[in-house]
């Protein structure tokens, strides 16, 4: 005889059997619970794996540069595609969401991403190993090599670099902010493999002439991605496994096996309906209304446009930033990627964190958070012209920046390298390995500085008898020059002044990137959440994410001074900016693009304001009458009910 059994203790009792001797699970809510835990811990892994991976491939923008001789804008397209993906599937995954088997979905999207990163690490094995641009020299026995400025120096040498050795909402909030710690962990891999030569392990490392802050040097790009990709498959693999949806609070798991048994409180319930098969027509037939409805609300317009233009200028800003840094302030790629991963993308978690702690501690509405976004952003705003400050001197490179001191130019201005102190010399403008003189100014070759001699290997070379930077009046003829630029110190000591101004921005900012994303789901229907949610990221990033990398890097290209050379012939990437040129378009951009999200971030301000005055109305009267409520005695509140709300007896007799 079957026993009468309660909801609440439905949870404790121990599994039971039923007429057919099947064992029927007790704790259902337990085992929902579990698959819920797995599923947003799965989730949290492939945001963490998505930010992982893609940090990681704009860390190494420079080495991919160098590494195939590509301009920068070449890179903004290769950087860019990465959203085409996205413009193919986001609206239609975020659309036909709630109809499909998501979980699997979510699965297929990481095994695409992780065979991605596989394929990309191929040019590096079929183009051979890494040549980079350097002049030969022959050594004697007595260890001192023949000058460098001879007829035989001149020839077009393309030396390889080394010798080969035989070696809910709450839910929702902490998984995108889990995904904030992929980019960190990225950017630290960036910075290990951009510090590694890239063909580690089938080289003589010890043979290479050039340390990480030369132009020339390419880390290990591919061995981060080889990473990247194994991550990837592993998000993947969780979501193969879990159903299509899961059980709600207070349904059963198996209604077959246990929906026979009579437990107290379910009998008025029934089984949750069957899900609805998707049928493409009428999805693809409703979709135009649907735009047409989310478009026609003002403020999520808004909301789309500020976040087209917040994307712009986030993506080239992280796309550009280590080679900013590293042409401007004269540090390490490998460095400039660290301090990103270490610094910046930390305070900028913390903001975020922050700025959803303000939110429920102070129960903002979403007038509140709009408001306390748009604040917070001009503020940041304010700190972004500052950057403007940060002056650093552009590179003295003789016969570019600066003249030849004291000698006559015998070239044209526009390629005004060869002057009366290396005019026999027959130097090659189209070869550059720098080397700094005595005097702080570099040359592109110990040939244009007129060098004559040389001692020491690899590294360690010193060159000797410079007829260019002795100076014409000083004819004592025993000035040197070393491998690599000449350092620029000021610019070295503005550096912690710089990151400390970008530290702060980035904090203030983030502190508004989450009220900032609130605002959308708060101004939709809960119907047009996912769709409202796959708009604007499509919007931001096929509008943003697509051409910001191109046009980026597009106008820094037209500050390059001096482009590289492929060894097929043609210009590959740039050896050396003009910082000035460089540091007004790179900081312009952005400046000019949150310039115009201040506008619109008070535009959205007023929308909203205008929109929800009569709710917030509506809601500080119903806090008043629940305080006047509370104070009634509670006998009184016992018998007093809300207008339409049932009683107890009432709510049986309808059951019944």
């Amino acid at each position: 005889m079957d026993k009468i059994i309660t909801t609440g203790k439905l949870k404790d009792k121990p599994p039971f059997r039923d007429s057919n001797s099947a064992v029927a699970p007790a704790k259902v809510m337990c085992h929902n619970c579990s698959k819920l835990k797995i599923f947003l811990g799965a989730l949290a892994f492939s945001f963490f794996a998505k930010g992982f991976s893609g940090s990681y491939m704009k860390s190494m923008s420079s080495q991919i540069e160098r590494r195939f001789e590509i301009s920068s804008s070449i890179f903004g397209i290769i950087d860019g595609s990465f959203e085409l993906g996205n413009l193919m599937v986001m609206v239609l995954v975020s659309y036909l969401g709630p109809r499909v088997h998501r979980p699997k979905v979510i699965a297929v999207g990481c095994l695409i991403m992780s065979l991605g990163a596989f394929l990309s690490v191929m040019p590096q094995f079929l183009m051979g190993r890494y040549n980079y641009e350097r002049i030969a020299v022959t050594v004697d026995n007595s260890s001192t090599s023949v000058s460098a400025c001879s007829p035989a120096s001149s020839v077009d040498h393309s030396v390889s670099d080394a010798t080969e050795t035989p070696s809910t909402m709450k839910n929702s909030g902490l998984v995108r902010s889990s995904g904030m710690f992929g980019p960190t962990l990225g950017f630290l891999l960036g910075s290990f493999c951009a510090s590694l030569w890239v063909d580690i392990g089938v080289v003589d490392i010890d043979a290479i002439n050039i340390n990480p802050k030369d132009t020339r040097w390419v880390g290990a790009w591919w061995l981060g991605l080889l990473i990247c990709g194994a991550v990837n498959f592993i998000a993947s693999l969780p979501f193969f496994f879990l159903p299509y949806s899961l059980t709600k609070e207070g349904e059963d798991e198996n209604p077959k096996k246990i929906g026979h048994l009579p437990v107290q409180g379910d009998h008025c319930k029934t089984d949750p309906p069957a899900q609805p098969e998707l049928k493409f027509s009428e999805a693809v037939k409703d979709f135009l209304p649907t735009l047409k409805k989310l478009f026609g609300n003002p403020v999520f317009l808004v909301y789309v446009f500020l976040t087209i233009l917040q994307y712009n200028s986030l993506v080239g800003l992280i796309t550009y930033e280590t080679k900013f840094m590293e042409q401007q302030f004269n540090v390490s790629v490998a460095k400039a990627i660290f301090l990103v991963g270490v610094i910046l993308l930390p305070i900028t978690i913390l903001g975020m964190f922050l700025g959803g702690y303000l939110i429920k501690k102070f129960k903002l509405h979403v007038t509140g958070m709009a408001k306390f976004a748009c604040i917070s952003f001009i503020v940041a705003y304010l700190l972004n012209l500052l950057y403007f400050m940060c002056n650093c001197e552009v590179l003295q490179l003789a016969g570019l920046t600066v003249p030849y001191s004291g000698f006559k130019q015998l070239s044209s201005p526009k390629n005004s390298f060869t002057a009366s102190c290396n005019a026999d010399c027959s130097c090659k403008v189209d070869q550059w390995d720098p080397v700094c003189g005595d005097n702080g100014i570099t040359y592109m070759t110990a040939c244009f500085a007129g060098c004559k001699s040389s001692t020491g290997m690899g590294k360690n070379m010193v060159f000797h008898n410079c007829s260019c930077v002795e100076g014409q009046e000083d004819g004592h003829g025993n000035a040197s020059a070393v491998l690599g630029q000449c350092q620029r110190e000021s610019c070295t000591k503005a550096f912690p002044y710089f990151l400390a101004l970008q530290t702060a921005c980035a904090f203030i900012l983030a502190l508004g990137g989450t009220p900032t994303y609130m605002i959308m789901f708060r101004s939709v229907s809960p119907d047009l959440k996912s769709f409202a949610v796959g708009i604007e990221t499509l919007g931001g990033r096929i509008l943003g994410g697509l051409p910001a990398p191109i046009y980026f890097g597009a106008l820094i290209d037209e500050t390059c001074l001096k482009w590289g050379t492929k060894s097929c012939g043609g210009s590959g990437s740039c050896r050396i900016y003009d910082t000035k040129a460089f540091r007004n378009v790179y900081l312009g951009l952005i400046a000019g693009l949150r310039a115009g999200c201040c506008v619109l971030y008070m535009v959205l301000c007023v929308l909203i304001m205008r929109r929800f005055k009569t709710d917030d109305k509506e809601m500080t009267d119903t806090k008043n009458a629940e305080e006047t409520i509370n104070k009634e005695p509670a006998t009184v509140n016992k018998k007093e009910a809300l207008p339409g709300a049932k009683t107890s007896e009432e709510s049986e007799e309808t059951c019944m």
